[in-house]
């Protein structure tokens, strides 16, 4: 059975750029876009740069390393569609996100 766990609040999610959170060893990406809320794993495949530090533009997260640009709603890799990152099921609750593990 999954469950949902609070891993930020909203508030700490800015617009233009991810924001990584580690939670029992392990990393996460969390992205605003609009008013709603997304979550990657944290580290890009290519060479395990950061998603969670890298910019947001037109709905894709570009790695801060080497460029790689994933949608941030699915996980797909733009740049090489065999290597995508795994996306979270998302939920607000009381001002804090949540993810579905």
């Amino acid at each position: 059975m999954s469950e949902y766990i609070s891993i930020a609040e909203t508030k700490a999610i800015p617009m233009d750029r991810g924001l990584s959170v580690k939670l029992d060893g392990r990393q996460f990406a969390l992205f605003r876009i609009g008013g709603d809320y997304y979550a990657l794993d944290g580290e890009c495949p290519h060479r395990g740069g950061p998603l969670g530090e890298g910019l947001i533009e037109n709905g894709q997260v570009y790695c801060p390393m080497h460029g790689w640009r994933f949608d941030a709603k699915t996980g797909a890799c733009v740049d090489n569609p065999n290597k995508p990152v795994r996306c979270f099921r998302t939920r607000v609750v009381d001002g804090f996100v949540q993810i579905e593990l």
